[in-house]
């Protein structure tokens, strides 16, 4: 028996664009024309490509182009791409909630889907109603439904409003109850948007980690959208990249992952400079740039250009952080007790490391201005920067990726 648990061959979704109105009876009447002659739908020629940057030409845009793809069973798949890609509507069809225009969706077993915050939830009923109507939706047995229902209640945090109407909840509360009717009815596939990104951390540790016992011990499949990299990376052992409707990328999950976050790593900056006086600020970063090349176990040196309305002591920070926004490295002048006292007007301030201990690769930096606790000027993210290869041989630094900070250390072998 094969272990494909979904299939999905040539798929395509078409959309008209605008308001819908004037027209369409006419272009209905013209594609039921064509059908009964045996003939191609005439729109799906003139269909463009699904680019939202881009102004259209014509009235129609195919959303999803050809897509091919198998899921086997207990597989994690994430489905990754920028906003208009086409990643909510290939959920949206593989859920059963709208039709493609071409291709056909096979699957085995049951499909739960959590797509939008309250979807398959009715507002007026209670959280343990909705519980019920899910499961029944399912096909599950109101006796299926029973056994597992406290195990629902608990793991959603939400049993002081169980017998609430869901109208009264929360986005974050909604989402927890929709996620556990959806993890604990054990579907076949469980399909999860961008939506868990509504609740707070310590849920979303505890999804993942639902999501995780369903995969590798109940041997169920599980589709996850999201934006998040790092949730992705740690949850799927494979992707698809999407990209204007059509799959550019298939395959592991950190390939995938390095593909989509490599898509515009042509925009690099080493200079930043504000182009408006903050007037609402004491101190604040004018200006900074990056003064030599940055390179793996070299020298790196860096300029501050600081505007200060008083006389101050502070301290200055300079963060390397991955491109899912994890801090990595961090420069901070209070590290090693360096005395910068600011005087009035425009202060430059230059450092330097020595020896760079990052393997070579893209990061984003962000800058910090302060005294204690206090932040007086923050940016987040300001500049794109590729480190390149350096002082570490680059054979050994491909061995161990998964550490993007080198120690340079030096070893002594004593002699017996």
């Amino acid at each position: 028996m094969s272990d494909i648990i979904l299939k999905v061959e040539n798929l395509s979704k078409q959309y008209r664009l605008g308001v819908i109105g004037t027209g369409t009876v006419k272009d209905d009447l013209k594609r039921w024309w064509y059908g009964i002659r045996g003939k191609a739908d005439p729109f799906q020629k003139i269909g463009e490509e699904n680019d939202r940057t881009a102004k259209a030409n014509s009235n129609y845009v195919w959303a999803l182009k050809d897509i091919n793809f198998e899921v086997k069973q207990g597989e994690v798949l994430g489905i990754i791409g920028k906003n208009g890609a086409g990643k909510s509507t290939l959920l949206k069809i593989l859920s059963k909630i709208t039709s493609p225009t071409t291709g056909c969706v096979k699957s085995k077993g049951t499909v739960a889907s959590l797509l939008e915050v309250g979807t398959g939830f009715h507002a007026e009923l209670t959280g343990r109603e909705n519980i019920y109507l899910n499961g029944a939706i399912l096909g599950m047995t109101k006796k299926e439904i029973s056994s597992k229902i406290d195990e629902i209640i608990e793991f959603s945090g939400c049993e002081r409003y169980i017998d609430t109407p869901v109208k009264r909840y929360s986005s974050g509360m909604t989402v927890r109850l929709a996620f556990a009717v959806a993890a604990f009815l054990e579907p076949d596939i469980l399909i999860i948007d961008e939506v868990l990104a509504v609740g707070d951390a310590e849920f979303q540790k505890k999804a993942i980690g639902k999501m995780q016992d369903i995969s590798r011990g109940g041997g169920r499949t599980v589709l996850f959208v999201s934006h998040n990299m790092a949730a992705v990376k740690s949850l799927c052992s494979r992707a698809i990249l999407l990209q204007n409707g059509n799959i550019i990328k298939d395959g592991s999950v950190e390939k995938v992952v390095d593909n989509y976050l490599s898509m515009d790593s042509h925009i690099y900056s080493t200079e930043f400079e504000v182009s408006q006086i903050p007037l609402d600020k004491l101190v604040y970063i004018k200006k900074f740039k990056i003064t030599s090349q940055i390179k793996t176990g070299t020298t790196f040196n860096f300029y501050y250009e600081i505007v200060s309305n008083v006389e101050k002591q502070v301290d200055i920070a300079v963060s390397f952080k991955s491109n899912q926004e994890v801090p990595i490295y961090q420069i901070y002048s209070g590290h090693t007790n360096e005395q910068l006292v600011l005087h009035k007007g425009i202060n430059r301030i230059t450092g330097a490391v020595k020896e760079l201990p990052l393997i070579q690769g893209d990061y984003n930096i962000s800058l910090w201005i302060g005294s204690g606790a206090i932040t007086f000027d923050f940016f987040s993210s300001i500049l794109r920067v590729k480190v390149l290869e350096g002082g570490f041989k680059k054979e050994h630094i491909a061995e161990y990726r998964n550490f993007p900070v080198i120690a340079n250390a030096k070893w002594y072998l004593n002699d017996r």
